[in-house]
């Protein structure tokens, strides 16, 4: 399943790639030389390609020829362009990743398990640190429920009743002071 990936690179013997002579992305830099059917300059990558574009992109939304320009159309078709242009190799980008991905399972399935096991356990983790923070916002509410129920509670040592709140609240008023 890796023949038919191989050879797609210039440079790029058919088969299995070479084992990288350089540690890093540097080595794999390399292979992002040049796609099939796309004229590249001799130096060019995707990755600088890509860098180019959005680059390009960037510059029609903020040029001064777009902001003084009459013709909203000519605008509209350049920016059109630059956009399709980034969008185009970005799926050529996507694509090199993707097919070394899949390199990658072929030739190696116990990385890509790997990899996964690793992503599973961050995810665990970040749903325990959620699961925490939900619990401990779950006891502070708690807590605050706790809280106005027991001032709720004292006030009921008063009698029920609308006469027995009234005869406790005249027996704290005190008695008029008669007149001599």
């Amino acid at each position: 399943m890796a023949a038919p990936l191989g050879g797609m690179f210039s440079g790029q013997p058919p088969g299995p790639p070479p084992p990288p002579s350089a540690p890093g992305l540097l080595a794999q830099a390399s292979l992002l030389q040049a796609t099939p059917g796309v004229p590249r300059t001799s130096n060019s990558t995707l990755v600088d390609e890509l860098e180019s574009s959005f680059e390009a992109c960037f510059a029609s939304l903020v040029s001064q020829d777009y902001v003084n320009g009459t013709d909203q159309e000519e605008i509209r078709t350049g920016v059109d362009q630059c956009i399709q242009k980034f969008l185009d190799i970005a799926r050529q980008t996507e694509c090199f990743f993707l097919q070394k991905r899949l390199q990658l399972s072929v030739q190696k399935p116990e990385q890509v398990i790997k990899e996964d096991v690793s992503e599973l356990r961050n995810e665990l983790q970040r749903k325990d640190a959620l699961v925490q923070k939900h619990l401990t916002k779950l006891r502070h509410w708690q807590q605050v429920l706790e809280d106005i129920n027991m001032q709720h509670k004292k006030p009921a040592d008063i009698p029920q009743g609308s006469l027995a709140y009234l005869e406790q609240a005249s027996a704290n008023i005190p008695a008029p002071m008669k007149q001599t």
